[in-house]
């Protein structure tokens, strides 16, 4: 399974070409086409191939991001956008390779190249975070940010989760938390009015829930949206044996169907396993289901990234298990 990269651990990773070359790495070997056992990763600084071939693609961005930034000389820039989003921890949505992105005072003179977009905006005080030596948009400027730039499965999972970190306990949220983050976020819309991207990031805002626990919840719900469904309860309990309570991902009351997201991850990576073998993980998820089934009346409908890559697939699969459509 590819595996995810801390900060602290990226540091230990990556060298400056200066330090290899002080250490008698020869210079041919950090050639792009060297097999000398580094790989560039950012203008003249490097990484040992072993330690990154199996890295994760926002794990992957989290060491580019600090390689960016140890050759920055001044200028004022803060890593923002999506960068920012990966050094807050939010998970991302179909993350793929992607270049570094660092806000830069209004009128600053540095163009964007190859592996670095750079925009040009003011950030107040208020919006500028340190994360372990690293200048980033705060978190709630971040949300925004992405929402502003970003597409609504990207924009939604990053806000649902942003608004976990303000508001979240347990599978549940602190309602006057969360509203008072929406307060703020109004805010800054208001504050950004007539730039690009604010009437979607207001849409965002507004559809955003902290009980949603994975992007695949968050794109679920948005698709399930986008479908018609509007009474969509998150995170939903019901009663289970020996006095548990279990929480199903979305419930739709208007169709009487409980909808989860079924991510390969629980079954495939074995620290999501906990010990148990995948075997044992499918018949304990197989006796859950018949009991939210018996106990509820509702159908269980069950799909993974796929299933919710548009809202077109995600109707076929509700329409095999048999579920009405709104409309």
């Amino acid at each position: 399974m590819p595996r995810d990269l801390t900060l602290a651990e990226a540091r230990d990773i990556l060298r400056s070409r200066e330090r290899l070359l002080e250490r008698n790495v020869a210079a041919r070997q950090l050639r792009a086409s060297s097999n000398g056992g580094w790989e560039r990763v950012h203008r003249g600084v490097y990484a040992a191939q072993e330690a990154v071939s199996d890295l994760r693609p926002a794990a992957r961005h989290r060491l580019n991001t600090l390689a960016v930034v140890s050759r920055m000389r001044g200028g004022g820039a803060v890593v923002s956008h999506v960068s920012a989003a990966v050094l807050h921890g939010l998970p991302q949505y179909r993350f793929r390779g992607q270049p570094v992105e660092l806000t830069l005072p209004p009128g600053a003179r540095a163009a964007s190249r190859p592996g670095i977009h750079r925009y040009r905006d003011h950030l107040d005080g208020e919006d500028v975070v340190e994360l372990d030596g690293i200048r980033c948009t705060s978190l709630e400027r971040t949300v925004f940010d992405v929402a502003r730039t970003r597409g609504l499965e990207a924009s939604v999972s990053c806000a649902d989760a942003g608004l976990r970190c303000v508001a979240g306990e347990g599978h549940g949220v602190d309602v006057a938390k969360q509203e008072a983050w929406r307060d703020r976020m109004r805010e800054r819309a208001l504050q950004a009015k007539g730039r690009r991207g604010v009437t979607a990031a207001r849409w965002v805002v507004e559809f955003a829930d902290g009980r949603a626990e994975l992007p695949g919840e968050s794109v679920s719900r948005l698709q399930l949206f986008r479908l018609g469904f509007r009474d969509l309860d998150v995170q939903v309990p019901v009663a289970g044996p020996k006095d548990a309570t279990d929480f199903v991902d979305i419930g739709l009351a208007e169709a009487e169907t409980f909808w989860e997201f079924d991510g390969e991850g629980k079954y495939r990576d074995a620290a999501a396993r906990a010990g148990k073998s995948i075997d044992d993980v499918m018949l304990a998820e197989k006796r859950r289901e018949d009991w939210i089934r018996g106990t509820t009346r509702w159908r269980v409908c069950r799909g993974g990234f796929r299933d919710i890559a548009t809202p077109e697939t995600l109707a076929a699969r509700l329409r095999s298990f048999g579920v009405r459509l709104p409309g």
